[in-house]
């Protein structure tokens, strides 16, 4: 039950944000596709979206101000990798210390370096975004 009231809460949150963008770019004159777009190059499903800020704000914590810095980290994250790079990355990167003949697939060379790059490029849209070093990459 906590964790549906969370997902609509954030639900909700981002339906907002995406009306005061539309507003904006009504207010401005500008197309809300061409605003909401120009600031990512790569489009990710809400979902998976929702799901990464609420992990952000579960390691951060669930201040009002970090529903918006989580929400820049994954937009930062969005910019530089399609969606099915970001969620192999991301699963090699959770993964990585799964101990036990299940965890061998993420502990190889090529799952080690995949860990790394997500690791290095959630920390630095954590620093752009004005968050500390989430405790993932920290632990690694």
């Amino acid at each position: 039950m906590r964790l549906m009231r969370r997902a609509m809460t954030a639900l909700g949150c981002l339906a907002a944000l995406s009306a005061t963008v539309s507003a904006t770019a009504w207010a401005t004159g500008t197309d809300a596709v061409d605003s909401a777009g120009s600031a990512q190059s790569y489009d990710y499903p809400t979902q998976g979206r929702v799901e990464y800020v609420l992990g952000c704000m579960d390691d951060n914590g669930h201040e009002f101000a970090n529903l918006y810095k989580c929400a820049c980290v994954v937009d930062k994250m969005a910019a530089a990798l399609p969606y099915d790079q970001f969620v192999d990355e991301s699963t090699f990167a959770r993964y990585a210390s799964l101990g036990g003949e299940g965890g061998a697939e993420f502990r190889t060379d090529h799952a080690r370096a995949r860990s790394k790059a997500f690791h290095t490029l959630q920390a630095k849209a954590y620093r752009s975004c004005g968050l500390g070093q989430s405790s993932t990459a920290a632990a690694k």
